[in-house]
């Protein structure tokens, strides 16, 4: 009898776990999609005004401090004004740059081909990710790692104008984006993320990190043709 009861616990801990896990995923989802909204409105908006970037140092600033809020705010009401602050932000931030982009030649099919690669890239790991089940966790030492110094790269590259090392730092993000997008969407259905607002920060950040470093290859490659 007490073997019975402690397979039937066990077994109600294990589908409740699945249960919590599908629902962190649901919200996550969601409030992902509205961000990802708010976002490309807010950047729709900063290029149709034509509004300057606010400049590397002024986002610096906005995100780190935005994220820590978020952070803070995370299992409250605010933090969901927090993470429309944060993704509202980061999206004025892609308005001019989208902008500076779409005055190319070839500009509209540079964004375009730019934000389908993104959205087929996340779609797809994502699917992997869901119907494999693996568990991608042996990869966030790696991508801590790779982020800070690709991070540390990427500034130098702006500050010393090297346009060589920009193009390996862009690429390097591409492959860092997509093992981050593994890595979130396994923390969550394996019940490591229990925060949708959290996960949901994240994903926002490898999209928008995935977007931007793609355009700017794409940008590269295609001056250089």
């Amino acid at each position: 009898m007490n073997i019975n009861q402690a397979v039937v616990t066990r077994s109600r801990a294990g589908a409740g776990s699945v249960l919590a896990a599908n629902r962190v995923l649901r919200n996550t989802y969601l409030l992902l999609s509205l961000t990802l909204a708010f976002s490309a409105a807010t950047a729709g908006a900063a290029a149709a005004l034509k509004l300057p970037h606010p400049g590397i140092i002024i986002t610096l600033i906005g995100y780190f401090g935005l994220l820590f809020l978020t952070a803070r705010l995370r299992n409250s009401g605010l933090g969901l004004v927090s993470v429309f602050a944060l993704t509202g932000f980061m999206g004025y931030t892609l308005g001019p740059i989208v902008s500076a982009y779409l005055s190319l030649p070839d500009g509209h099919q540079l964004v375009m081909t730019a934000m389908g690669g993104t959205a087929a890239t996340f779609i797809g790991l994502s699917a992997y990710a869901l119907v494999s089940r693996k568990d991608f966790s042996f990869l966030g030492g790696f991508l801590m790692a790779g982020v800070l110094v690709a991070f540390l790269a990427g500034l130098a590259a702006v500050f010393f104008s090297i346009p060589a090392l920009s193009l390996t730092v862009s690429a390097a993000f591409i492959l860092l984006m997509a093992g981050m997008i593994l890595f979130e969407t396994s923390r969550i259905i394996h019940g490591g993320e229990t925060n949708y607002i959290m996960a949901t920060v994240s994903l926002y950040v490898a999209i928008y990190n995935l977007f931007l470093s793609l355009l700017q290859i794409l940008g590269i490659t295609g001056s250089s043709d």
